[in-house]
């Protein structure tokens, strides 16, 4: 197993700027949230990127933009900020393919990174679908082999321990997961998986993953985790159930 490294650190031994393991090593509490599987068909799907591209007069948001723009609305609207309040969208991304060269898709290593969007939510809600996807895939197209070696390089300069809450932003929406996974692909001699869960690890408020959906073809079940009152709030929203498939 190759591990890989920026041009002129062939492994380095780091020393952590820490002291005790206090510093680094946080006890999650899970929050009290409630978890609820959506689908949306790949039809469904279609609609809002077809509506994004339109609303920012532009062809380039994929459906994957396009639907997290869309929830990030949704639950900025469940949610019911002041006009005035900072709301991020967090996105995790693979930088395999954006290396240059890249890495094997099979690479073993954590090897993802993170990139966040930061409005007002009057902005947000404001401006709608198109304004949200673009800035989401303005994010996502400057995530580049450049951006990858400066975050690593910087991080060798100065090392820290990534820990999920403590880096996220305070009333923000965290996009993990893929659908692009071949969840349903590996056997194990029980037959086909009948869905897809992701357990107890990292449920917090704002977290969504996304995962193919059973039947394929671009379909998505999307994990939301929100306290019970905003919950209630996306499950009576008729826009966002509008576009949920049964």
């Amino acid at each position: 197993m190759e591990r890989w490294f920026p041009e002129g650190n062939n492994g380095p031994l780091l020393t952590l700027p820490f002291t005790h393991q206090d510093e680094f090593i946080t006890r999650f509490e899970t929050p009290h949230v409630l978890e609820r599987i959506f689908h949306f068909s790949a039809e469904s799907i279609a609609k809002l990127k077809k509506k994004a591209n339109v609303g920012s007069n532009t062809s380039e948001i994929s459906s994957f933009q396009a639907l997290s723009a869309f929830v990030w609305l949704s639950l900025t609207k469940a949610r019911r900020f002041p006009c005035e309040t900072v709301t991020a969208c967090t996105l995790a991304m693979n930088n395999r393919s954006r290396l240059e060269p890249p890495l094997s898709p099979n690479y073993f290593g954590n090897s993802f990174q993170t990139e966040t969007v930061m409005t007002t939510a009057g902005e947000l809600l404001e401006h709608g679908l198109g304004w949200a996807a673009w800035k989401l895939n303005q994010v996502v197209v400057n995530h580049t082999d450049k951006s990858v070696r400066g975050f690593v390089n910087d991080w060798l300069r100065s090392p820290f321990v990534y820990q999920c809450l403590t880096h996220l932003y305070a009333r923000s929406v965290l996009i993990g997961s893929s659908p692009r996974f071949n969840t349903y692909g590996n056997e194990f001699g029980f037959g086909k998986a009948l869905t897809v869960r992701s357990g107890y690890d990292n449920k917090f408020d704002g977290k969504v993953s996304l995962y193919p959906g059973l039947e394929g073809g671009g379909s998505i079940d999307m994990e939301i985790c929100l306290p019970l009152s905003s919950m209630k709030a996306l499950e009576s929203d008729e826009e966002f159930m509008a576009v949920v498939s049964s």
